[in-house]
């Protein structure tokens, strides 16, 4: 499509050609050489040419609905290439280095050429990602996941717990192999163990795809369905338990973490003893769990625990955590509750912070009631993020302190944002004092709904 025009395109390179005086002086050692000056506007109109061209491949990339269609869009592209390597840009003349310092000057003719020969290079090269992304997937795809599978079935030590999960996933992954393929592959009981069975198992299941020589275009789909059921096994075979799985779950049981479970509900069964800890208040085995077990999964679970029961004896293992910058950890401290002076210092460092990490701090500070943030909060009240400023005035009114009065009235009154505002006039609620009240009173008729909301709670009788 392309190739030709490319073929015939030729360009004015510095040094390409010679003045007559100098092709008609033989000895030249004398001369001094001259290059004919480069036509720089005959370089801008080929690359505006080249910027044509990227949006028609662009276009081409996109209407591609087949393999063939693709390997025309690939053939275009190499012959794109091509030509566009054949552009040189010059280098820009020497300058004086004050010249280079005058940020307000404008680039030389051949920067913004190179800048713009670099755009288009760049796009190009998104084009042949995005056209290898596009491509398959294929008959392939599937093989190497089935055989990726298998190493690890045969790579890695089960427990016999582990091995009863891994028959139980083969057969799941056949059951939906044999319907999107029609093959008719069975688990074979060939082999010594449980992993050369299966190792055995799944050569079958590779010669079965690559016996049905599935077609990108044709089978597209049945190829998408066996690729996502592999997954699943794959997934399936994660969740079985090797014999390095072992070590914790034997320290564990020998630790009374099991003797919970009567049958196993949930899997995994750490997780059901998990609910049940929790159901009966069992603090210190959700904080062996969150310890002993080397699991995001388990970690999550422990964490989502802890804060739902709010413990004290969560309080040292929550503070360690929060020193690293964890938020869920000062989330469980808020829902604890306790002013103590390590929480509160611990909480302090990140009041101004980012706001990842103040949002979680300013809650938890208010929640403890810490009277020693009110100032370091109110601080944040003038904060550019409305959304910190929103944070910080309802940290304030959980805290209740009536030093938080006067800047609170001061946002209710002034900022930009109806949002804060409104946070402002619900703070002054929590704070409950005549004083704070009366503010509220006063914006009843106020031109944002949620402020007019907080203004119809407020009672004038003094606060019980």
């Amino acid at each position: 499509m392309y190739a030709h025009r490319y073929a015939s395109t030729s360009f004015q390179h510095p040094g390409d050609a010679m003045s007559d005086d100098e092709s008609a002086d033989d000895n030249g050692a004398d001369a001094e050489e001259e290059q004919e000056p480069v036509d720089l506007e005959a370089i801008r109109d080929d690359l505006e040419s080249f910027e044509s061209d990227v949006e028609a491949l662009e276009a081409d990339l996109e209407a591609a609905d087949t393999e063939d269609d693709l390997d025309v869009v690939e053939a275009d592209l190499e012959a794109f290439r091509d030509a566009f390597g054949e552009v040189e840009i010059p280098e820009p003349p020497e300058t004086d280095d004050e010249d280079e310092d005058d940020e307000d000057e404008e680039p030389a003719p051949e920067e913004q050429l190179q800048e713009r020969y670099d755009d288009i290079d760049s796009d190009v090269s998104d084009l042949e990602s995005d056209l290898e992304d596009q491509r398959g997937p294929y008959g392939e795809d599937v093989v190497s996941e089935i055989e990726s599978a298998s190493g690890t079935i045969t790579g890695t030590r089960w427990t016999e717990e582990g091995d009863e999960e891994l028959l139980v996933a083969v057969d799941d992954f056949l059951e939906t192999f044999t319907d999107l393929l029609g093959s008719d592959v069975t688990r074979t009981a060939e082999g010594e163990d449980v992993p050369a069975q299966l190792e055995a198992t799944l050569e079958d299941a590779v010669d079965a795809v690559e016996a049905a020589a599935l077609d990108a275009d044709d089978d597209a789909e049945t190829i998408a369905g066996l690729l996502e059921c592999c997954d699943d096994f794959q997934s399936d075979i994660d969740d079985a338990t090797e014999w390095t799985d072992l070590k914790v779950r034997e320290q564990m049981r020998r630790e009374g973490f099991y003797d919970v479970l009567d049958h196993v509900k949930d899997f995994p069964p750490e997780w059901h003893a998990l609910k049940v800890h929790e159901k009966r208040g069992n603090v210190e085995m959700i904080l062996l769990a969150l310890e002993t077990f080397d699991s995001d999964f388990m970690e999550e679970h422990c964490l989502e625990a802890l804060e739902r029961m709010g413990p004290e004896e969560a309080i040292e293992p929550m503070l360690q955590k929060a020193n690293r910058r964890d938020t869920a950890a000062m989330s469980i401290l808020g829902k604890i509750g306790v002013d103590s002076d390590d929480v509160v210092e611990t909480l302090l460092d990140y009041v101004d912070s980012n706001p990842t990490l103040q949002q979680p701090a300013f809650r938890a500070l208010g929640e403890v009631g810490a009277e020693q943030a009110v100032q370091p909060i109110a601080n944040q009240l003038v904060e550019e993020n409305p959304d910190v400023r929103s944070w910080a005035a309802r940290a304030l009114g959980l805290i209740g302190d009536t030093r938080a009065i006067e800047p609170l009235a001061e946002v209710l009154a002034d900022d930009d944002e109806d949002r804060v505002r409104a946070s402002a006039a619900w703070a002054l609620n929590q704070i409950g004092t005549a004083d704070a009240l009366e503010v509220v009173a006063d914006y009843g008729d106020d031109r944002a709904y949620l402020v007019q909301v907080e203004a119809e709670k407020v009672s004038l009788e003094p606060a019980a």
